[in-house]
């Protein structure tokens, strides 16, 4: 099996990153979804089938901020040339609406370069940082980074994600995405079978196919993922294990 280091550091990587209409409905469905405050989750990493990583997240909001660290370690023929983790770390506020990203920033693996975003919130500006050089974007209302995206599911409700449009930054550009949702109601993993939410990325031919399951009963926190390539590459990012704490008071 052959794949360059970047490229598979940017699967690793590659969850879809949303910005969420805020208004009164999203501030009510977030108080009534009650999240917890800490989540540790483990998810195994395959290309084609093939395992190529492990990926360990843990999130944390306390006192009204939020940390969330995410990295993925290379295993089987990977780990001869990816030593390093694969490393995501986001940071920023927890509101009534959900999360609100002051901070991003991704390392790949042995490519010591960093991508990161900066949330500029009172002058609405989203900074990029990549390659050497920056660039400023308007910052939408509700924008997420691609890692904090995944754990604002949390702060929906399920009703509301029958049709989700969003813009998706990874430090290098911004994105619009929609999902809609899929056929699948359930789902069997190494902690049993779960219901989840399946949503599916509308897509034009020839562009990324991307689909994502939300445990239903589980504050909505992914369970599995899938992205298919222009070139049919498939990559699925699926829950070995998690442990979630208390509620937020």
């Amino acid at each position: 099996m052959t794949l360059h280091p970047v490229r598979w550091m940017a699967a690793m990587l590659c969850a879809a990153v949303m910005t969420w209409p805020v208004h009164a409905a999203t501030q009510a469905a977030a108080q009534a979804t009650n999240p917890p405050q800490t989540v540790q989750a483990q998810y195994e990493v395959t290309l084609n089938g093939t395992p190529v990583g492990v990926m360990n997240d843990h999130y944390e909001a306390r006192d009204g901020r939020y940390r969330i660290v995410s990295e993925t370690h290379a295993v089987g023929v990977l780990a001869l040339v990816q030593r390093r983790p694969a490393r995501v770390i986001s940071s920023g506020e927890v509101q009534a609406a959900g999360l609100r990203p002051l901070s991003f920033e991704a390392t790949r693996g042995n490519d010591s370069r960093r991508i990161g975003a900066e949330f500029d919130w009172n002058t609405r500006v989203l900074t990029l940082n990549h390659d050497g050089r920056s660039e400023t974007l308007p910052l939408p209302a509700g924008a997420q980074d691609r890692l904090s995206a995944l754990y604002q599911f949390m702060f929906i409700g399920a009703d509301r994600l029958r049709d989700i449009s969003f813009a998706m930054t990874n430090g290098r550009k911004l994105d619009q995405y929609r999902y809609t949702l899929g056929s699948d109601s359930a789902l069997d993993t190494p902690l049993g079978r779960m219901a989840v939410i399946h949503l599916v990325k509308r897509h034009a031919p020839g562009e990324t196919a991307t689909e994502i399951w939300l445990a239903r009963d589980r504050s909505l926190l992914p369970v599995k993922m899938r992205i298919i390539e222009d070139d049919g590459s498939r990559y699925e990012q699926s829950l070995l294990k998690l442990d979630t704490g208390t509620a937020a008071p």
